[in-house]
């Protein structure tokens, strides 16, 4: 029986109801998936009332987007931590590292974060307006490592490219096709950073081959 089958509903005792709720809905999407999460069912996971949601969610559709919100945020820290902790051009290599583990550490919740961009056609704003936001974080670092600030289009492009790269990784890493070369190369985690190098986003930064 999973974590949240068996415990008993965590009783609220604070003021942020909707913090709760949203930690709530968190929980149930990670131990129980999408399929679970329902306004009541969070309320019973945080608690409270049935009627308690729907002083801060009309639906659950609203209550995703929060949900997606979270997690926009949890991963822009990853990769702020990610970006702190690299040196030189490994910081770009670490940054989606981060991000591909994010999405593996989190994977119900990634998916929401997507459906819920998909849904309204485009990113969140707090994920690409600002210079503090994860998108700039990988348009800035590879200003930091050479690129031209002053070529738009290019760096744009490098950025849309360096996102989608990855994203696609994060989707396909889990497949049983790449399991001789994680053990070739030590692990799943030298796996991502090999595949990430080569990429090839920045002049010297591909390995030979």
């Amino acid at each position: 029986m999973r974590e949240s089958q068996a415990a008993e509903p965590r009783p609220y005792h604070h003021g942020d109801l909707r913090r709760a709720l949203v930690d709530a809905a968190r929980r149930l999407l990670e131990n129980e998936g999408p399929s679970a999460l329902s306004l009541r069912a969070v309320a019973r996971e945080a608690g409270v009332s049935p009627a308690a949601p729907y002083h801060h969610f009309k639906d659950k559709g609203e209550l995703l987007d929060a949900v997606a919100h979270e997690g926009w945020l949890m991963l822009d820290q990853a990769m702020a931590a990610a970006k702190a902790a690299a040196e030189g051009p490994a910081k770009l290599t670490a940054i989606g590292l981060s991000y591909v583990c994010f999405a593996r550490d989190n994977p119900a919740l990634y998916r929401v974060m997507y459906d819920a961009a998909r849904d309204k056609e485009a990113l969140p704003m707090e994920t690409k307006d600002g210079e503090d936001s994860a998108y700039c974080k990988v348009r800035n670092t590879m200003v930091e490592l050479g690129a031209d600030p002053g070529m738009e289009t290019d760096l744009e492009l490098a950025t849309i490219a360096a996102w989608c790269g990855a994203h696609g990784l994060a989707e396909m890493a889990g497949f049983r096709q790449f399991d001789h070369l994680k053990q070739a190369l030590g692990g799943e985690e030298p796996f991502l950073r090999a595949v990430l190098n080569h990429l090839g986003l920045f002049p010297g930064t591909r390995p030979a081959c």
